[in-house]
């Protein structure tokens, strides 16, 4: 056996105990994915792993024991965010850095070669992963975009207009609440006409999204009394959902995260300050005191 430099042990060892962790990753994934090819597909990267390990052993000589704490973490992730994200999230995480890689090359050249198989491999068995709620994201996306944006600015409007955070609440709640049913009903009409078989499923995603994003945003104004109070807690929520939801499909469809928050972002807010101001303008030409 080779003996290696202390730096280039410390990162095969390193990158040792992560082959391992995410073999046994792979194998507790596989147990509960939706789909024959899905769980053919994790088990071969589960077995991928182990031979990694199996290589990376040969020149350290240790036997290594799973990080418990990391395979719970990744499992449970793969259970409520769904597995595509999960194993893209974790193999994001295992890139080494250039100078540490350029040392590992120097020491063991046939790294280079282990290393760029592994990768071209691991690329090609990722892509084939094909997961059912992956399918609906335009059916998300259309239910968050058009509550954030809709809903957004009629609370700002209703903010300045009515200056009660309960009557807020309860007008933004009636809104949301038709709109949900409205967003839903439209989608499923579209994907009928369109001769989908998933329409029920389509409408229910985009129903869901809505919904959801209706009770966050309505939150605030049940929970504080302060009117402008209550209004900056609804766009700082809005930046959480649109950067938590960005953040999601960048990793999951490996999309850029920048752009497309920003534009999502610059809208949703945008809308709900011109909101604000004709909320104010109403107000004033009406001369409606609430």
């Amino acid at each position: 056996m080779k003996e290696l430099s202390k730096d280039v042990l410390a990162t095969v060892l390193q990158m040792q105990q992560n082959e391992l962790n995410e073999s046994i990753i792979y194998q507790r994934i596989a147990k509960f994915a939706k789909g024959e090819e899905n769980k053919k597909t994790l088990e071969r990267l589960a077995a991928e792993e182990r031979a990694h390990y199996e290589i990376w052993k040969s020149y350290t000589g240790i036997e290594m024991k799973p990080k418990r704490a990391k395979i719970l973490k990744y499992t449970w992730i793969a259970r409520i965010l769904g597995f595509t994200f999960a194993v893209k999230l974790m193999e994001r995480g295992e890139e080494l850095a250039q100078d540490t890689y350029g040392r590992l090359v120097e020491e063991i050249p046939e790294s280079a070669h282990i290393r760029e198989q592994e990768e071209e491999h691991e690329a090609a068995l990722l892509s084939m992963l094909d997961e059912e709620k992956l399918h609906y994201v335009g059916s998300m996306v259309l239910g968050l975009s058009d509550a954030l944006v809709e809903l957004a600015g009629s609370l700002a409007g209703f903010t300045f207009a009515m200056q009660n955070t309960k009557l807020v609440a309860l007008s933004g709640l009636i809104v949301g609440i038709s709109a949900t049913f409205s967003m839903a009903s439209s989608e499923f009409l579209s994907a009928k006409s369109e001769g989908r078989k998933d329409a029920f499923k389509s409408c229910s995603y985009t129903g869901i999204a809505y919904l959801l994003t209706v009770v966050a945003l309505i939150a605030p104004y049940l929970l504080l009394s302060q009117p402008l109070l209550a209004l900056g807690a609804m766009i700082g929520i809005i930046v959480l959902i649109i950067a938590g939801f960005t953040y999601y499909t960048s990793v999951a469809q490996d999309l850029k995260f920048g752009s497309r928050f920003l534009e999502m972002a610059g809208i949703s807010i945008g809308v709900a300050v011109i909101s604000f101001f004709v909320g104010i303008l109403a107000k004033e030409l009406l001369g409606v005191d609430i």
